[in-house]
């Protein structure tokens, strides 16, 4: 998607370790047009796949995935990464490493939000390593939920996460897809 792509080149800052900073307009700073734009993108990639719930992770999916779930007229999920006191018991729960964070942590979904008769679109803004996906998938799985493929508004293909997904069978679009990173500049997919 061009206009994702631009605005990463004019936006977007490299960091060490690998790392894209985009939160000034996708995951901190939140430009809504951008972000409307994007999901009518995945709205038309997923024309006629009968998509009737929108799956992320917090944090920084959820402005993505209530947009997409607004085009979609779906409900949205998010697992959460830690338990509160407000959620009962009866969780899907997985455990999912985090690149950014360096970290891992149990994600957990609450068993009456996701059914066997949904069919989910998950919904998030990066894709590195897949771990987050492998953990969503593995929450769908749980509850018998038919996964329909996963939105993704940047995909570090560099990383592998996406092609060893693909490989596996899941369906994955991603808005804009980085062939490689370096600290002075990126370059995309064709």
């Amino acid at each position: 998607m061009k206009l994702l792509e631009d605005r990463i080149l004019r936006d977007g800052n490299i960091l060490p370790g690998g790392i894209l900073k985009v939160d000034s307009f996708l995951n901190h700073r939140i430009d809504p047009q951008l972000l409307y734009e994007m999901a009518q993108e995945l709205k038309r990639l997923y024309a006629g796949e009968e998509i009737n719930i929108i799956l992320t992770i917090e944090a920084s999916g959820i402005a993505l995935a209530s947009l997409v779930g607004y085009v979609f007229g779906c409900p949205i999920l998010f697992a959460k990464k830690s338990k509160s006191r407000n959620i009962s018991d009866k969780v899907y729960a997985v455990e999912v490493e985090s690149f950014t964070h360096g970290n891992t942590n149990t994600v957990l979904l609450s068993k009456e939000y996701l059914r066997p008769e949904h069919r989910v679109l998950i919904v998030d803004d990066f894709l590195a390593t897949g771990a987050a996906l492998v953990g969503l998938r593995a929450i769908c799985e749980q509850a018998g939920a038919t996964v329909v493929g996963a939105g993704i508004a940047i995909e570090k293909a560099f990383q592998g996460g996406g092609e060893r997904l693909r490989a596996e069978g899941l369906r994955i679009e991603s808005l804009a897809r980085i062939a490689q990173m370096r600290d002075d500049g990126l370059s995309f997919c064709e």
